[in-house]
């Protein structure tokens, strides 16, 4: 890397290491300036909150003339994010930024990004789908996520029944998150009926056997 680069590299990760109010933190990858693991908070009022988001943070040689090149390590449901990958939709790090910018403005940005999803220019179209037609479907799905991957304590109503049955069946809960989020809401409603009549009749047999 140039020293240009690691210069300037040291001196954000420094900034934002020293910032007490900022909710996000960043630390060195193998004692390099070259890769970071950064950490944002789940914003207030968002299915987020609470959650604890890990980015893996690559800095280019060309850097800050350049973007670093940012995705999510933690999986979390979003428009704007990949649910399969972590890629980042967001367009200062692509074609709107300038070498001004800083590892904290990109850290802020992404978690603004939270706060304030743009539909209409996705990463995950179904993410984005779901978000625009069942926005409550989809605020239950990214709280489910964000208890399950981002370690926040507070449970989805809707999804939760699902992954008990079939945590009971010993089935893994991946494959259902899967079904949830493809389905309209009428069709996860009726799903959930379904399911609810399985557990009921389960519960009347092992009664029987006991």
């Amino acid at each position: 890397m140039a020293n240009i680069a690691i210069k300037r590299v040291q001196r954000e990760f420094k900034e934002v290491v020293r910032s007490e109010e900022l909710k996000c933190k960043v630390e060195l990858v193998d004692n390099s300036y070259t890769r970071l693991r950064g950490e944002i908070a789940g914003p207030p009022g968002t299915p987020f909150e609470g959650g604890i988001y890990k980015l893996d943070i690559n800095i280019p040689e060309t850097y800050p003339f350049n973007p670093p090149k940012v995705q999510f390590v933690t999986k979390i449901w979003h428009p704007n994010i990949s649910s399969v990958t972590g890629v980042i939709c967001l367009d200062i790090l692509k074609d709107q930024w300038a070498a001004a910018m800083t590892l904290r403005t990109v850290l802020l940005s992404i978690q603004a990004l939270l706060s304030a999803a743009e539909p209409d220019d996705p990463q995950d179209a179904v993410v984005a789908r779901q978000y625009k037609e069942h926005p409550e479907v989809y605020w239950r799905t990214a709280k489910h996520w964000a208890e399950e991957y981002a370690g926040d304590a507070k449970s989805s109503s809707l999804v939760n029944p699902f992954l008990e049955f079939r945590k009971s069946c010993g089935v893994f809960t991946q494959q259902l998150t899967g079904v949830l989020v493809q389905r309209s809401f009428l069709d996860v409603l009726v799903t959930a009926d379904i399911i609810a009549r399985k557990q009921a009749s389960l519960d009347r047999e092992l009664h029987i056997i006991l």
